[in-house]
């Protein structure tokens, strides 16, 4: 999703879209980034999110508990929420498409909370970049994440975990790839997550079970800074029930969707509908609002299919 944005940013001045609107979001995404949330309040936060399930009172929502620290935009506060309340295994994550790995789901978990990863990129610069910031930094030299330049297919992800010394359960799977991630979890088999975080793209929204067809070089395209690429949530949901997972919640932006295994943390962690995380974008112009649903509309007019 860092590359769809950038190039929705860059494509909302070219047709025209009010720069004030686009403004306020690197405004917010500026003073958030300057100041992240520390390891010690994450570990206070921890604590007190086990003791409110202890005590028994109700539970924020997903929506109410978010920040960033590496995330692109909330998943740092929901993935540390979900990990109090399921508890941490083996601290290990595997994430597909991760940048540079240091704006990643991946990042605060591996930088904060001594977490081991893998983490995959189709850009040699970005891997370089990411691995020359984990072998400086203070609290991840000495056992830095693997990070690996690759292209991902369904016929080589497994084999590329497995290459890289990850199999069997993992704690967190993170998958945002622009492009083919439908095809790309259905074939992983040789991790068993506790947690997924998806990122999910349809002009349906909730509506449909729908995604992209596979094509093995497809890359993301634009209409009005939409991006064609990717599966709606009501896919996710459908595919991975079928594997024993719910899905719990999405963050703020509705970009990312969160499940976990089945069994774990039920009463704290219940399950959702993707109906119950379908919303529109709030206090959006009157004129922006008609050119979105002029190009969701050119989105439907192209090729999806049914899952």
């Amino acid at each position: 999703m860092k590359q769809v944005l950038r190039k929705i940013v860059r494509r909302a001045f070219e047709v025209g879209f009010d720069p004030s609107v686009l403004q306020a979001v690197v405004e917010q995404v500026t003073r958030v980034r300057q100041h992240p949330v520390d390891k010690g309040t994450q570990i206070l936060l921890t604590l007190h999110y086990q003791e409110l399930v202890r005590s028994g009172v109700k539970l924020p929502s997903l929506r109410e508990i978010g920040f960033r620290s590496y995330s692109q935009n909330s998943e740092d506060g929901i993935l540390l929420y979900i990990f109090a309340l399921i508890e941490m295994t083996n601290r290990t994550v595997v994430e597909v498409c991760a940048g540079d790995g240091i704006q990643c789901n991946a990042a605060n978990l591996i930088i904060n909370h001594q977490w081991h990863g893998l983490l995959f990129d189709g850009s040699a610069d970005n891997i370089n970049k990411g691995r020359r910031f984990y072998a400086e930094h203070p609290d991840t030299f000495w056992q830095p994440p693997v990070l690996v330049d690759g292209w991902i297919t369904p016929d080589n992800i497994n084999g590329l975990i497995e290459k890289n010394g990850f199999r069997g359960q993992i704690d967190l799977l993170s998958l945002d790839m622009d492009g083919m991630d439908y095809w790309v979890l259905r074939a992983i088999e040789c991790i068993q997550p506790r947690v997924i975080v998806l990122e999910t793209v349809s002009p349906w929204g909730a509506e449909r079970s729908v995604t992209v067809p596979y094509q093995a070089d497809f890359v993301a395209t634009f209409v009005e800074g939409i991006p064609y690429c990717g599966a709606s949530l009501p896919a996710f949901v459908k595919l991975l029930k079928g594997r024993g997972y719910r899905l719990v919640g999405v963050e703020g932006l509705g970009f990312n969707a969160f499940f976990v295994l089945n069994g774990l943390g039920e009463d704290a962690l219940p399950e959702v509908t993707a109906a119950s995380c379908s919303h529109e974008v709030p206090h959006l112009p009157e004129a922006l609002r008609l050119k979105r649903a002029a190009a969701l509309d050119r989105l439907r007019s192209r090729r999806y299919i049914e899952v």
